[in-house]
């Protein structure tokens, strides 16, 4: 595993495929939670891309479980996570006030005690990176669908 803090990239434009926009703004846990049903929910109805099955969707919510809560527990509140769908997949992009903090994978820590978000976030993602702009840091990642 590489422990090389994560490229700083601007995220990819997907303003051209743009199938749907999700947003919240969460500084609690029990926030991210409500959140994460929301988003479960609306994709269980007609929130999907076309080709998308219940692997990319349970990839995708890993993806969204691990970046936000990244985002809570390292980062200057709130934080505000956005699920941008389009044909090819999701674009998952948290921000946070603290722009002068990269993310930076955990080195040399028992697994047990957590740590590995980063890591598994890279292997489910097709792309990821973080970018600042302005006061706020994005750190984002595509999640592919599997047919693509």
């Amino acid at each position: 595993m590489s422990t090389e803090p994560w490229q700083q990239l601007p995220p990819p434009d997907v303003s051209d495929r743009v199938d749907r926009v999700w947003r919240w703004t969460i500084d609690r846990p029990a926030q991210l939670t409500a959140a994460r049903g929301s988003l479960r929910d609306d994709l269980a109805g007609d929130g999907l891309p076309e080709g998308a099955d219940v692997d990319d969707v349970d990839r995708l919510m890993l993806a969204f479980e691990e970046l936000a809560s990244n985002g809570l527990r390292h980062s200057g509140q709130p934080i505000v996570v956005t699920v941008t769908g389009c044909s090819s997949g999701w674009l998952i992009d948290v921000s946070d006030a603290r722009p002068d903090h990269p993310p930076i994978p955990a080195i040399d820590r028992d697994p047990a005690l957590g740590g590995l978000g980063l890591y598994l976030i890279a292997r489910l993602a097709a792309a990821h990176g973080w970018a600042a702009a302005g006061m706020r840091k994005h750190v984002w990642a595509c999640i592919s669908l599997a047919s693509d």
